[in-house]
């Protein structure tokens, strides 16, 4: 089967095996769907492989694309005018923001805020904590009694909607109703903020969620007077506009809230590690050409065991870095399952040995997922929101240590704090804050070039084909909301021979390796307790805090291998 969403969005599959006092000893992360994009892409013109790896996912089409375009450019040498990197960064950068706002209420939130809980709240209880967390205007006891309303009439209709996947009541919720009330409160104040920010894309791309792209620049012209085709200065002020309006969010309502949830939650500040070991491919360029890759406002690198002493440098073309394994996966290699291959020289050879699907047991010790296992130097990696803001800590950037210092000093939690489940969701927040900050300077920038009289947005000098080398390579590298992203492209004759893609979610959610190293997903569950596993929100709340873009099929088994309950979530 072809699912052009698989690995960043489509199925993920739980396996967790519990000893008697409901301990999980062993996870298995399984991606239950084949992606195949890379085969498809075999033969084409790799002008248009952005189109097709858009498709990867219905969520991060803009970040697969710009990897897509990255790697082409690399490869046949394009250099793009100044004003595309600053529309690039800004689509990147409120892809970030929306998708972050996004995770928080609307896929994690209620992995932590009970919902029918929030009927017990008094509303005006409500609105004074709201004054002690920010000046956000929607403050008012009538303004939360009208969604306290709106809530009970779902209670009482006996359908709860938007809300119905919950395990409301559970002993695992700690928050006061008050609390759960202003949480539902922006969980819908989200959902119309959101609906502004998508325009962005609109504005540069043409369309949402899948902007135009193109190789050798950005898909727009800039005109200094109306023009129904082109960006113009009233979409300009508008994009203004809306970076101030993002802002705001994410200070008086995001962060605010996450501090605020983050309080009753503090023992989850000691649990979900994973594996101790941080990835970031850097992101935000400042520069073109040669500058493009050292001119980059998040940096690349690594970091190994805990230790934000020191930050390793990735190198994307050196073949005994970065390797995809397949020993535990659906896949063959012309070498064996047992070698690692790095993505120039990847292989997509698809061999399901699996169950039938959907819900039959998976064989763990054998192949038991389509997602393949990437490491770096024969390491699991974590990436993410986390090993940006630990690697931007590491280096010394200082936004990012006051931000820390001070969030944490909130919380009266060390620096430690940030490996585990609740350092994966406090630094998604911080990380927004940084980012979002960084859109105003991002967005004075283009508009100091439009005023400078330089509108050019794309270079067409090297677009004719018959001027390629007869073969050629690229890796196109960034930053996605969840993470690492590559696309590696290897042209001949003006064709695309080879393509691999390794995505965030293939870091983090891939099964164990030849030498049975666990990936970050697997890593992060072992040892937790499920406090009933019948319902294992523990599992839900490690395994969200990674922002997986799958819808996930969670599965608990006993010591003997029976299975307790299948859950089906967002």
């Amino acid at each position: 089967m072809v699912d052009p969403v698989t690995r960043i969005e489509g199925h993920l599959r739980i396996e967790a095996e519990t000893d008697a006092q409901g301990n999980i000893t062993r996870a298995s992360s399984s991606g239950t769907m084949v992606r195949g994009i890379e085969v498809i892409l075999k033969g084409r013109d790799p002008r248009d492989a952005w189109a097709f790896t858009q498709r990867f996912c219905g969520v991060c089409t803009v970040v697969h694309s710009i990897a897509s375009v990255r790697a082409v450019e690399y490869a046949l040498g394009y250099v793009i005018p100044q004003n595309a990197q600053h529309i690039r960064n800004l689509m990147i950068a409120a892809q970030f923001v929306h998708d972050h706002v996004m995770h928080f209420y609307h896929l994690h939130a209620l992995d932590w805020v009970d919902i029918v809980s929030a009927l017990k709240a008094d509303p005006a209880a409500t609105a004074k904590l709201q004054t002690t967390l920010s000046a956000w205007p929607n403050n008012s006891a009538e303004y939360f009694r009208s969604t306290q309303q709106k809530l009970k009439g779902f209670v009482e209709g006996g359908q709860l909607g938007i809300f119905t996947n919950g395990y409301w009541g559970h002993p695992a919720y700690k928050l006061p109703p008050e609390v759960n009330l202003l949480a539902v409160t922006h969980y819908l104040e989200a959902l119309a903020w959101q609906r502004d920010v998508v325009k962005i894309h609109a504005i540069f791309g043409g369309k949402n969620p899948h902007p135009n792209f193109v190789v050798g620049g950005a898909p727009c012209a800039i005109s200094e007077t109306a023009h129904a085709t082109a960006v113009t200065p009233d979409n300009l002020r508008f994009v203004g506009e809306m970076i101030g309006k993002m802002r705001s969010f994410v200070d008086q309502v995001y962060l605010p809230d996450t501090l605020a949830i983050a309080g009753y939650y503090k023992d989850w500040a000691s649990r979900g590690e994973g594996v101790g070991n941080f990835l970031s491919f850097g992101e935000f360029p400042r520069g073109v050409g040669a500058a493009e890759r050292t001119t980059l406002r998040i940096p690349p690198g690594v970091i190994l065991n805990r230790d934000l002493s020191k930050v390793m440098s990735v190198d994307f073309e050196d073949p005994t870095e970065i390797q995809e394994f397949v020993a535990h996966s659906w896949y063959d290699y012309s070498a064996g399952k047992q070698t690692g291959l790095h993505p120039y020289d990847g292989e997509t050879n698809l061999n399901y040995t699996g169950p039938t699907p959907p819900y039959e047991q998976l064989d763990v010790d054998q192949s038991y997922s389509w997602i393949k296992s990437p490491r770096w130097k024969g390491l699991p990696m974590e990436v993410g929101p986390l090993a940006r803001v630990l690697i931007l800590y590491a280096s010394g950037d200082r936004a990012t240590r006051g931000l820390v210092d001070h969030s944490l000093g909130r919380l009266d939690l060390p620096v430690s704090a940030l490996f585990s489940t609740l350092g994966r969701i406090a630094a998604r927040t911080l990380e927004t804050k940084l980012i979002a900050d960084e859109m105003s300077g991002m967005y004075d920038a283009l508009i100091a070039r439009i005023a400078s009289g330089d509108l050019a947005t794309f270079n067409d000098l090297l677009f004719d084909p018959s001027t390629w080398p007869k073969q050629a390579r690229g890796v196109g590298v960034m930053e996605a909301p969840r993470g690492a992203l590559a696309h590696w492209v290897t042209i001949e004759d003006r064709r695309i021979a080879n393509y691999q893609a390794v995505v965030p979610s293939t870091w983090n959610a891939g099964p164990r390796d030849t030498a049975g190293r666990e990936g970050p997903y697997e890593a992060a569950l072992r040892g937790h307790r499920l406090h009933d596993p019948a319902k294992p929100i523990e599992i839900l709340r490690t395994i969200h805090s990674f922002d997986p873009c799958l819808a996930c099929a969670v599965h608990v088994v006993d010591p003997h291998g029976e299975e307790l309950v299948r859950v089906n979530v967002l």
